[in-house]
Protein backbone atom coordinates (compact mmCIF):
# COMPACT_ATOMS: atom_id res chain seq x y z
CA UNK A 1 0.00 0.00 0.00
CA UNK A 2 1.48 3.60 -1.12
CA UNK A 3 1.85 5.73 1.54
CA UNK A 4 1.08 9.20 1.50
CA UNK A 5 4.42 11.69 1.24
CA UNK A 6 2.89 14.23 4.06
CA UNK A 7 0.66 13.36 6.95
CA UNK A 8 -2.76 15.54 6.81
CA UNK A 9 -1.69 17.70 9.34
CA UNK A 10 1.27 18.51 7.46
CA UNK A 11 -0.31 18.52 3.89
CA UNK A 12 -2.57 21.41 5.81
CA UNK A 13 -0.07 23.64 7.24
CA UNK A 14 1.64 23.71 3.91
CA UNK A 15 -1.01 24.51 1.64
CA UNK A 16 -1.68 27.33 4.63
CA UNK A 17 2.10 28.50 4.06
CA UNK A 18 1.64 28.09 0.49
CA UNK A 19 -1.26 30.53 0.42
CA UNK A 20 0.16 33.14 2.53
CA UNK A 21 3.22 33.17 0.26
CA UNK A 22 0.52 33.49 -2.75
CA UNK A 23 -0.90 36.44 -1.19
CA UNK A 24 2.51 37.66 -0.19
CA UNK A 25 3.97 37.82 -3.82
CA UNK A 26 0.36 39.17 -4.74
CA UNK A 27 0.72 42.05 -2.02
CA UNK A 28 4.16 42.98 -3.52
CA UNK A 29 3.14 43.13 -7.27
CA UNK A 30 0.25 45.44 -6.50
CA UNK A 31 2.47 47.64 -4.11
CA UNK A 32 4.94 47.80 -7.21
CA UNK A 33 2.75 48.85 -9.84
CA UNK A 34 1.41 51.14 -7.51
CA UNK A 35 -2.43 50.01 -7.40
CA UNK A 36 -4.70 51.40 -4.78
CA UNK A 37 -4.84 49.36 -1.45
CA UNK A 38 -1.94 47.19 -2.46
CA UNK A 39 -2.14 44.87 1.15
CA UNK A 40 -5.84 44.29 0.46
CA UNK A 41 -6.63 43.78 -3.11
CA UNK A 42 -2.85 42.01 -3.47
CA UNK A 43 -3.69 38.82 -1.68
CA UNK A 44 -7.46 38.81 -2.53
CA UNK A 45 -6.89 38.50 -6.44
CA UNK A 46 -3.94 36.37 -6.30
CA UNK A 47 -5.77 34.14 -4.01
CA UNK A 48 -9.19 34.56 -6.33
CA UNK A 49 -7.17 33.67 -9.53
CA UNK A 50 -5.60 30.70 -7.94
CA UNK A 51 -8.43 29.30 -6.54
CA UNK A 52 -10.24 29.77 -9.97
CA UNK A 53 -7.05 28.13 -11.51
CA UNK A 54 -8.14 24.87 -8.92
CA UNK A 55 -4.91 25.37 -6.46
CA UNK A 56 -5.58 23.95 -3.42
CA UNK A 57 -5.59 26.54 -0.97
CA UNK A 58 -6.23 27.27 2.56
CA UNK A 59 -7.00 30.10 4.40
CA UNK A 60 -6.00 30.51 8.07
CA UNK A 61 -9.82 31.28 10.26
CA UNK A 62 -7.88 31.61 13.91
CA UNK A 63 -5.91 34.47 12.17
CA UNK A 64 -8.36 36.00 9.94
CA UNK A 65 -10.59 36.22 12.90
CA UNK A 66 -7.68 37.92 14.56
CA UNK A 67 -7.17 40.33 11.90
CA UNK A 68 -10.85 41.23 12.29
CA UNK A 69 -10.33 42.02 15.94
CA UNK A 70 -7.86 44.69 14.79
CA UNK A 71 -10.40 46.25 13.27
CA UNK A 72 -13.18 46.33 15.66
CA UNK A 73 -10.65 48.33 18.06
CA UNK A 74 -10.18 50.35 15.18
CA UNK A 75 -13.60 51.66 15.01
CA UNK A 76 -13.88 51.63 18.52
CA UNK A 77 -11.02 53.90 19.26
CA UNK A 78 -12.67 56.22 16.67
CA UNK A 79 -15.57 56.45 18.64
CA UNK A 80 -14.89 59.52 21.17
CA UNK A 81 -16.96 61.74 22.77
CA UNK A 82 -17.23 64.13 20.11
CA UNK A 83 -18.98 61.34 17.79
CA UNK A 84 -21.39 60.45 20.76
CA UNK A 85 -22.59 64.26 20.29
CA UNK A 86 -23.15 63.86 17.05
CA UNK A 87 -25.22 60.92 16.78
CA UNK A 88 -28.87 62.81 17.25
CA UNK A 89 -27.43 64.67 13.86
CA UNK A 90 -26.91 60.64 12.13
CA UNK A 91 -30.80 60.06 13.11
CA UNK A 92 -32.24 61.02 9.86
CA UNK A 93 -30.07 59.01 7.93
CA UNK A 94 -29.90 56.08 9.68
CA UNK A 95 -33.39 56.10 9.73
CA UNK A 96 -33.23 55.07 5.92
CA UNK A 97 -31.61 52.19 7.49
CA UNK A 98 -34.35 50.09 7.57
CA UNK A 99 -36.16 51.29 4.49
CA UNK A 100 -33.12 50.37 2.53
CA UNK A 101 -32.84 46.96 3.88
CA UNK A 102 -36.93 46.46 2.97
CA UNK A 103 -36.67 47.12 -0.54
CA UNK A 104 -33.91 44.51 -0.51
CA UNK A 105 -35.79 42.03 0.50
CA UNK A 106 -38.71 43.06 -1.59
CA UNK A 107 -36.61 42.61 -4.74
CA UNK A 108 -33.94 40.13 -3.45
CA UNK A 109 -36.00 37.65 -2.74
CA UNK A 110 -38.20 37.24 -5.61
CA UNK A 111 -35.02 37.56 -7.79
CA UNK A 112 -33.32 34.55 -6.51
CA UNK A 113 -36.42 32.34 -6.21
CA UNK A 114 -38.64 33.36 -9.43
CA UNK A 115 -35.80 34.29 -11.42
CA UNK A 116 -32.83 32.08 -10.35
CA UNK A 117 -34.58 29.18 -8.94
CA UNK A 118 -33.45 28.49 -5.33
CA UNK A 119 -35.67 27.58 -3.18
CA UNK A 120 -37.55 30.34 -0.58
CA UNK A 121 -35.05 29.88 2.55
CA UNK A 122 -31.93 30.27 0.47
CA UNK A 123 -33.20 33.57 -1.53
CA UNK A 124 -33.81 34.87 1.79
CA UNK A 125 -30.66 34.87 3.35
CA UNK A 126 -29.36 35.46 -0.39
CA UNK A 127 -30.68 38.39 -0.96
CA UNK A 128 -30.35 40.09 2.73
CA UNK A 129 -26.91 42.19 2.47
CA UNK A 130 -25.75 40.63 6.44
CA UNK A 131 -22.50 39.41 7.39
CA UNK A 132 -21.62 35.81 5.24
CA UNK A 133 -21.21 34.36 8.16
CA UNK A 134 -24.11 35.33 10.15
CA UNK A 135 -26.43 34.52 6.71
CA UNK A 136 -24.73 31.56 6.71
CA UNK A 137 -25.60 30.27 10.04
CA UNK A 138 -28.96 31.78 10.19
CA UNK A 139 -29.28 30.04 6.71
CA UNK A 140 -28.15 26.42 7.22
CA UNK A 141 -30.69 26.09 10.42
CA UNK A 142 -33.37 27.51 8.22
CA UNK A 143 -32.19 24.77 5.73
CA UNK A 144 -30.98 26.73 3.17
CA UNK A 145 -28.41 25.57 0.36
CA UNK A 146 -24.90 26.70 2.71
CA UNK A 147 -22.71 26.29 -0.38
CA UNK A 148 -24.70 29.09 -2.54
CA UNK A 149 -24.78 31.11 0.47
CA UNK A 150 -21.09 31.24 0.27
CA UNK A 151 -20.35 31.68 -2.93
CA UNK A 152 -23.07 34.41 -3.27
CA UNK A 153 -22.09 36.59 -0.11
CA UNK A 154 -18.31 36.56 -1.50
CA UNK A 155 -19.17 37.12 -4.64
CA UNK A 156 -21.11 40.29 -3.00
CA UNK A 157 -18.26 41.70 -0.66
CA UNK A 158 -15.44 40.66 -3.53
CA UNK A 159 -17.35 43.26 -6.52
CA UNK A 160 -18.12 45.63 -3.88
CA UNK A 161 -15.11 45.91 -2.46
CA UNK A 162 -13.49 46.47 -6.11
CA UNK A 163 -15.92 48.82 -7.23
CA UNK A 164 -16.01 51.23 -4.03
CA UNK A 165 -12.36 52.85 -4.10
CA UNK A 166 -12.56 52.78 -7.91
CA UNK A 167 -15.67 55.18 -7.31
CA UNK A 168 -13.95 56.84 -4.16
CA UNK A 169 -10.65 58.12 -6.35
CA UNK A 170 -12.90 58.39 -10.14
CA UNK A 171 -15.89 59.65 -9.28
CA UNK A 172 -15.30 61.59 -5.68
CA UNK A 173 -12.17 62.55 -5.96
CA UNK A 174 -11.53 61.15 -2.83
CA UNK A 175 -7.63 59.40 -3.02
CA UNK A 176 -7.44 56.65 -0.70
CA UNK A 177 -3.71 57.86 0.93
CA UNK A 178 -5.22 58.89 4.35
CA UNK A 179 -2.79 57.75 6.65
CA UNK A 180 -4.51 54.64 8.15
CA UNK A 181 -2.76 54.65 11.79
CA UNK A 182 0.59 56.11 13.30
CA UNK A 183 3.39 53.73 12.85
CA UNK A 184 4.00 51.45 16.26
CA UNK A 185 6.59 53.32 17.57
CA UNK A 186 4.68 56.61 17.80
CA UNK A 187 1.83 54.60 20.31
CA UNK A 188 3.01 54.40 23.83
CA UNK A 189 3.73 50.95 24.67
CA UNK A 190 1.04 51.24 27.34
CA UNK A 191 -1.79 51.68 24.51
CA UNK A 192 -0.73 49.22 22.34
CA UNK A 193 -0.99 46.69 25.65
CA UNK A 194 -4.20 48.35 26.31
CA UNK A 195 -5.62 47.80 22.79
CA UNK A 196 -4.14 44.13 22.44
CA UNK A 197 -5.94 43.11 25.63
CA UNK A 198 -9.43 45.16 24.10
CA UNK A 199 -8.70 42.64 20.76
CA UNK A 200 -8.58 39.74 22.40
CA UNK A 201 -10.78 40.03 25.46
CA UNK A 202 -13.62 41.31 23.94
CA UNK A 203 -13.47 38.84 20.75
CA UNK A 204 -13.72 36.15 23.75
CA UNK A 205 -16.35 37.97 25.63
CA UNK A 206 -18.43 38.71 23.14
CA UNK A 207 -18.15 34.93 21.98
CA UNK A 208 -18.84 33.42 25.18
CA UNK A 209 -22.20 36.09 25.47
CA UNK A 210 -23.48 34.56 21.86
CA UNK A 211 -22.95 37.96 20.29
CA UNK A 212 -22.92 37.58 16.07
CA UNK A 213 -19.63 39.25 14.86
CA UNK A 214 -17.79 38.91 17.73
CA UNK A 215 -14.68 39.86 16.68
CA UNK A 216 -15.59 42.84 15.46
CA UNK A 217 -18.29 43.83 17.67
CA UNK A 218 -16.56 42.88 21.27
CA UNK A 219 -13.19 44.86 20.74
CA UNK A 220 -15.50 47.76 19.51
CA UNK A 221 -17.41 47.65 22.14
CA UNK A 222 -14.84 47.23 24.85
CA UNK A 223 -12.40 49.99 22.46
CA UNK A 224 -14.91 52.32 22.86
CA UNK A 225 -15.21 51.95 26.46
CA UNK A 226 -11.83 52.87 26.62
CA UNK A 227 -12.00 56.25 23.71
CA UNK A 228 -14.32 57.52 25.80
CA UNK A 229 -13.03 57.45 29.20
CA UNK A 230 -9.74 58.47 27.89
CA UNK A 231 -7.90 55.66 28.66
CA UNK A 232 -6.78 55.64 25.11
CA UNK A 233 -6.27 58.24 22.54
CA UNK A 234 -4.62 56.25 19.72
CA UNK A 235 -6.00 53.79 16.27
CA UNK A 236 -4.32 50.17 16.27
CA UNK A 237 -0.81 51.02 14.71
CA UNK A 238 -0.27 51.47 11.11
CA UNK A 239 1.44 47.61 10.81
CA UNK A 240 -1.45 46.04 12.59
CA UNK A 241 -3.95 47.71 10.32
CA UNK A 242 -2.28 46.62 7.39
CA UNK A 243 -1.94 42.86 8.55
CA UNK A 244 -5.60 43.07 9.05
CA UNK A 245 -6.21 43.85 5.77
CA UNK A 246 -3.73 41.15 4.30
CA UNK A 247 -5.45 38.47 5.89
CA UNK A 248 -9.85 40.00 4.75
CA UNK A 249 -8.01 39.70 1.46
CA UNK A 250 -6.90 36.09 1.35
CA UNK A 251 -10.46 35.30 3.06
CA UNK A 252 -12.07 36.79 0.56
CA UNK A 253 -10.10 35.03 -2.16
CA UNK A 254 -10.01 31.74 -0.63
CA UNK A 255 -14.02 31.81 -0.78
CA UNK A 256 -13.58 30.51 -4.09
CA UNK A 257 -11.78 27.58 -3.78
CA UNK A 258 -13.10 24.50 -5.27
CA UNK A 259 -15.85 26.53 -6.70
CA UNK A 260 -17.19 24.23 -10.25
CA UNK A 261 -17.94 25.59 -13.48
CA UNK A 262 -21.84 24.78 -12.87
CA UNK A 263 -21.70 26.94 -9.96
CA UNK A 264 -19.55 29.66 -11.34
CA UNK A 265 -22.59 29.64 -13.86
CA UNK A 266 -25.58 29.53 -11.63
CA UNK A 267 -24.35 30.92 -8.50
CA UNK A 268 -21.73 33.27 -8.96
CA UNK A 269 -23.68 34.53 -12.23
CA UNK A 270 -26.86 35.39 -9.96
CA UNK A 271 -24.55 36.81 -7.30
CA UNK A 272 -23.17 39.33 -9.79
CA UNK A 273 -26.35 40.31 -11.12
CA UNK A 274 -27.42 41.31 -8.15
CA UNK A 275 -24.78 42.77 -7.01
CA UNK A 276 -26.15 45.23 -9.89
CA UNK A 277 -29.07 45.59 -7.96
CA UNK A 278 -27.87 46.41 -4.84
CA UNK A 279 -25.36 49.20 -6.61
CA UNK A 280 -28.48 50.87 -8.23
CA UNK A 281 -29.90 50.59 -4.75
CA UNK A 282 -27.24 52.36 -2.85
CA UNK A 283 -27.04 54.92 -5.46
CA UNK A 284 -30.61 55.59 -5.08
CA UNK A 285 -30.82 55.87 -1.49
CA UNK A 286 -27.50 57.61 -0.71
CA UNK A 287 -28.57 60.71 -3.74
CA UNK A 288 -31.54 60.86 -1.61
CA UNK A 289 -29.54 60.95 1.91
CA UNK A 290 -27.15 63.62 0.39
CA UNK A 291 -29.95 65.68 -1.35
CA UNK A 292 -31.56 66.36 2.08
CA UNK A 293 -28.35 67.43 3.75
CA UNK A 294 -28.24 64.49 6.19
CA UNK A 295 -24.61 63.38 4.74
CA UNK A 296 -21.74 64.19 2.75
CA UNK A 297 -21.46 62.14 -0.32
CA UNK A 298 -18.30 60.34 0.46
CA UNK A 299 -20.03 59.65 4.00
CA UNK A 300 -23.30 58.66 2.24
CA UNK A 301 -22.15 56.29 -0.44
CA UNK A 302 -20.09 54.34 2.11
CA UNK A 303 -22.70 54.20 4.93
CA UNK A 304 -25.14 52.59 2.45
CA UNK A 305 -22.98 50.51 0.23
CA UNK A 306 -23.65 47.05 0.66
CA UNK A 307 -20.00 45.74 1.73
CA UNK A 308 -19.01 43.76 4.49
CA UNK A 309 -18.66 45.76 7.64
CA UNK A 310 -14.81 44.60 8.27
CA UNK A 311 -14.32 45.69 4.41
CA UNK A 312 -15.76 49.34 4.48
CA UNK A 313 -14.42 49.99 7.68
CA UNK A 314 -10.76 49.90 6.01
CA UNK A 315 -12.48 51.76 3.00
CA UNK A 316 -13.50 54.51 5.20
CA UNK A 317 -9.94 55.02 7.07
CA UNK A 318 -8.25 54.84 3.68
CA UNK A 319 -10.61 56.99 2.13
CA UNK A 320 -9.99 59.76 5.33
CA UNK A 321 -14.42 59.31 6.02
CA UNK A 322 -15.85 60.51 9.39
CA UNK A 323 -15.52 56.79 10.36
CA UNK A 324 -18.18 56.92 12.82
CA UNK A 325 -20.85 57.42 10.71
CA UNK A 326 -20.10 55.28 8.63
CA UNK A 327 -20.02 52.22 11.33
CA UNK A 328 -23.05 53.37 12.88
CA UNK A 329 -24.93 53.03 9.66
CA UNK A 330 -23.32 49.41 8.72
CA UNK A 331 -23.88 48.62 12.20
CA UNK A 332 -27.45 49.24 12.19
CA UNK A 333 -28.08 47.85 8.67
CA UNK A 334 -26.37 44.60 10.20
CA UNK A 335 -28.11 44.43 13.36
CA UNK A 336 -31.40 44.64 11.72
CA UNK A 337 -30.50 42.27 9.32
CA UNK A 338 -29.27 39.64 12.22
CA UNK A 339 -32.29 40.18 13.67
CA UNK A 340 -34.90 39.80 11.50
CA UNK A 341 -33.46 36.54 10.04
CA UNK A 342 -34.84 34.59 12.56
CA UNK A 343 -37.94 36.26 12.71
CA UNK A 344 -38.33 35.33 8.63
CA UNK A 345 -37.27 31.73 9.15
CA UNK A 346 -39.83 31.19 12.24
CA UNK A 347 -42.76 33.60 10.47
CA UNK A 348 -42.28 31.09 6.94
CA UNK A 349 -41.72 27.51 8.91
CA UNK A 350 -38.74 27.50 7.67
CA UNK A 351 -36.49 25.81 10.50
CA UNK A 352 -39.76 23.44 11.32
CA UNK A 353 -39.28 22.10 8.12
CA UNK A 354 -35.74 21.25 8.25
CA UNK A 355 -36.45 19.76 11.64
CA UNK A 356 -39.18 17.76 9.84
CA UNK A 357 -37.39 16.26 7.16
CA UNK A 358 -34.95 15.18 9.25
CA UNK A 359 -36.94 13.40 11.41
CA UNK A 360 -38.77 11.88 8.16
CA UNK A 361 -34.88 11.00 6.84
CA UNK A 362 -34.36 8.77 10.49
Amino acid sequence: MRQQPFSPATTLTLRRIGTILLAAVGAVVFQAVGLPLPFLFGPMFACLAAALLGAPLKGISPISNTARTILGVAVGASLTPTVIHQLPQMAGSVAFVPLYIGVIGLIGVPYFHKVCGFDLATSYFAAMPGGLQDMVLFGREAGADVRALSLIHATRVLIIVTIVPAVLLYLFDRPLSHPIGAPASDIPVKELVIMAAAAIGGWKLAERVGLFGAAILGPMIVTAALSLTGVIAHRPPREAILAAQFFIGIGIGVGYVGVTFTELRKIVVSGMAFVVILAILAALITEVVVGLGLATPVEGFLAFAPGGQAEMTVLAIVAGADLGFVVVHHLVRITLVIVGAPIFAAVFGLRSKKIKAQADHE
